[in-house]
């Protein structure tokens, strides 16, 4: 059962959604092993999302007391809506197959 309010379309997760994800989970500062149990990812696939999110602006990096933090951005809260927008404009019953004849 996930714990953060991001929705992915299908079962098997999208980049789109992990990012969403991770995003989400550092809306509360958090730190890296904090995010890879939450969204569920191996330690090498947490630092290359990090580190993609930190170079576009969605997270901000800080660093205490020798520990890194991130926390999402004011461009990460737009992010997260717009996915969350879009996953309910591609709900599942929307997504039905025409019928072909």
């Amino acid at each position: 059962m996930k714990t953060n309010t991001v929705q992915t379309l299908w079962d098997r997760r999208d980049r789109l959604g992990i990012l969403a994800e991770i995003i989400e989970t550092a809306k509360t500062k958090q730190g890296k092993t904090k995010i890879m149990y939450k969204v569920n990812l191996s330690f090498s696939q947490v630092n290359e999302y990090l580190a993609f999110l930190a170079e576009m602006g969605f997270i901000k990096v800080q660093k205490e007391n020798g520990r890194k933090n991130y926390e999402t951005t004011s461009k990460g809260y737009s992010y997260v809506d717009n996915y969350e927008e879009m996953s309910q404009l591609l709900s599942n019953e929307q997504l039905q197959a025409p019928m072909i004849t």
